[in-house]
């Protein structure tokens, strides 16, 4: 059952992997109470499981050995608009959740008092809206920074850099382009920034310094630029990722 969108005053997110094996499986809780100017956050991330496996085994899948996190305070208002709208379109299932598939459940609650606890039959859309959240608290608590996306295409004509920035905490998508700045489409941005992430890159053929022969170049974030051509590769071959992220950036 929907409560009215604009009664809304609090929502609570609980998620769980269910049988995802550790150091990847892990639970969180997210409470959300709408405020006349900001969101009035909580959030209680737990990894699970993870008694029998080594520091290194954690350490080896890029974990650290410290990644429960705890949060409370305030988030930016930015959030309330698109967490009210995925609330207004989303059907509810009266099933509960499978314990080995695992996944999300909603509490809702207006002011009037009532209260719903359901589960979304659109669980990605939801899972997506909770990792930005996630994100938005770890750029406001100053946990993480924004990130950060440089694409470089230098050629004998002239050089294009752009700086993509996804500032999570503002829900703010940036771009510099040749020291000149405009804000983007976030959702158009974030498909853009989906690309990124999908091909191999190799980091045998990356450098650390800032290119300066003729090429196209992209740094993830991570300090290392990797060239178009030469070190990155589609892991399908039956999407062409390589292109959409080459393309996206020269139509910024």
């Amino acid at each position: 059952m929907h409560l009215k969108t604009e009664d809304l005053t609090r929502i609570e997110i609980d998620f769980d992997s269910g049988s995802t094996p550790p150091p990847f499986s892990h639970i969180f809780k997210l409470k959300i109470s709408f405020e006349k100017t900001f969101l009035n956050t909580q959030l209680d991330l737990e990894y699970t499981h993870r008694e029998d496996l080594s520091d290194e085994e954690i350490l080896d899948e890029g974990f650290s050995l410290e990644d429960n996190y705890n949060y409370v305070g305030e988030l930016h208002q930015a959030w309330e608009k698109p967490l009210k709208s995925l609330y207004a379109s989303s059907k509810w299932s009266n099933k509960k959740l499978d314990e080995e598939e695992g996944g999300l459940r909603l509490l809702a609650k207006d002011l009037h008092g009532k209260i719903t606890r359901t589960v979304p039959l659109n669980q990605e859309e939801w899972q997506y809206m909770a990792q930005e959240i996630i994100q938005a608290i770890y750029e406001t608590s100053k946990k993480e920074a924004p990130l950060i996306i440089n694409f470089l295409k230098i050629d004998h004509e002239e050089t294009l850099e752009i700086a993509l920035t996804m500032k999570f905490s503002i829900r703010k998508a940036l771009a510099t382009i040749n020291g000149k700045e405009k804000e983007l489409n976030w959702e158009k941005t974030k498909e853009l920034l989906s690309y990124v992430f999908l091909p191999d890159y190799d980091y045998d053929k990356a450098r650390e310094g800032k290119p300066s022969k003729r090429g196209t170049y992209i740094d993830c974030g991570d300090g290392f630029w990797h060239e178009f051509g030469k070190g990155i590769y589609n892991i399908d071959s039956s999407y062409d990722a390589v292109s959409k992220i080459k393309e996206g950036f020269l139509k910024l």
